[in-house]
């Protein structure tokens, strides 16, 4: 059966700033705000942050409103969970599911988005979305067999990859991209770092998953084989073929 409840394991670069933070909004959220609210609320952000992606490729302003969906998404993504443990109203399994299924519609957005604004070849963007989707099952098998959810790895969590979309998005204002040429294809800065990502996802990927494999074969060493049918004919057994 599936791990439903889980210890949380966090210690993304900015964690301790955003758990005081989360703690002390949650604390002063009136009662009309629920945790269903805010899951909402976050649903939303992923709708603003693709519109803006999608629409900054007639105008750089858009990327202003990219942000600010970021934001919101952060709000209520982040807080949903954190409100619900304040108020001692959490639903661990509902919860579990409902946060993680939604996390990857918005990642599906925000790489159509990013896609459409024209910064990053379609082909990165997908590319990206596949290191994130398989982070994500790393993190949801590791959770089924140790009963810990990892959120962050190598200090980059969800909450770290959304100010690093912030600080793109303000580099290409600040900075608009321009095409240049590179191994026979057109690509602009956007392009490398995005792709810079996604390889260094997959390396992190991998170093996660064979440490993993090498503590579960540790904790469970192979069972040794009992004698074949043949051995036991020579030890003089009776035992019949199945």
């Amino acid at each position: 059966m599936a791990q439903t409840s889980v210890d949380r394991w966090n210690e993304g670069f900015f964690r301790p700033l955003e758990r005081v933070a989360l703690e002390w909004l949650a604390a002063r959220l009136p009662l009309w705000v629920t945790p269903d609210l805010l899951t909402s609320i976050g649903v939303a952000g992923a709708i603003l942050t693709f519109a803006g992606y999608a629409l900054s490729g007639s105008h750089q302003a858009f990327l202003w409103l990219a942000t600010f969906g970021l934001a919101v998404n952060w709000f209520g993504d982040s807080l949903d969970g954190t409100l619900a443990r304040f108020r001692g109203i959490e639903r661990p399994r509902c919860g579990y599911y409902l946060d993680n299924t939604i996390d990857c519609i918005a990642a599906l957005l925000l790489a159509l988005g990013m896609g459409l604004s024209g910064y990053v070849r379609c082909d990165l963007c997908f590319f990206a979305l596949s290191a994130y989707m398989m982070m994500s099952v790393l993190t949801f098998v590791r959770a089924n067999v140790t009963g810990i959810f990892q959120i962050s790895y190598a200090a980059v969590g969800p909450t770290e990859v959304r100010v690093a979309f912030a600080a793109l998005n303000a580099m290409i204002i600040v900075l608009p991209p321009t095409p240049f040429q590179l191994a026979g294809m057109t690509v602009m800065y956007p392009d490398l770092l995005s792709l810079s990502w996604s390889l260094m996802t997959l390396i992190v990927f991998l170093v996660c998953m064979a440490k993993q494999v090498r503590q579960l074969a540790a904790e469970e060493p192979a069972l040794r084989r009992g004698p074949s049918f043949r051995e036991l004919r020579a030890l003089g057994g009776q035992a019949e073929p199945i």
